[in-house]
């Protein structure tokens, strides 16, 4: 199975304390989660090493998208205000893990994935955050990438 990692870094004119808040706050994460077209209606968020967040993201009625998809991320290390690391998987509404396929997802995708987020004081008041985001099959990879662009571009609004 060929799989890509994804790698994006950005720099928002937002102190770090504030990027890490609309990262890691779920009332923020509504606002921001998914790509430009998606609303995220359910977002919970145990922000601690062995807890859980759980994602959904739903598409516009009507298009091809109009259905609720779930993640499931399992936090595997925190430092406040400097990095994030979780795996993500697929999963239903109750966060049990299920297959990308139950979501129509082609290809062949690994059990889970891992997602490191880094943050970086730049000082000024600006922040650099870096997205490194592994295992997406090679031909589902340049969707990933958009669809993280899309929502640090939602993002950045957010810390507006």
């Amino acid at each position: 199975m060929a799989t890509k990692t994804l790698t994006i870094t950005r720099t928002f004119d937002a102190p770090v304390q504030r990027v890490w808040e609309a990262w890691t706050d779920p009332e923020h994460i509504k606002r921001w989660w998914g790509p430009a077209i998606f609303t995220a209606p359910a977002i919970k968020n145990d922000l601690r090493v062995g807890g859980k967040g759980h994602f959904c993201m739903r598409g516009p009625a009507g298009s091809d998208f109009d259905k609720d998809m779930w993640s499931l991320v399992v936090y595997k290390e925190i430092v406040p205000l400097q990095k994030i690391v979780w795996v993500d998987h697929f999963s239903d509404a109750d966060g049990n893990i299920v297959s990308p396929k139950d979501f129509g997802m082609p290809g062949e995708w690994p059990e889970e994935m891992l997602v490191t987020i880094t943050f970086k004081d730049l000082g000024d008041g600006r922040t650099e955050l870096t997205l490194v985001h592994t295992g997406h099959p090679e031909e589902m990879a340049g969707y990933a990438e958009q669809g993280w662009n899309e929502s640090l571009d939602k993002f950045a609004v957010v810390l507006r």
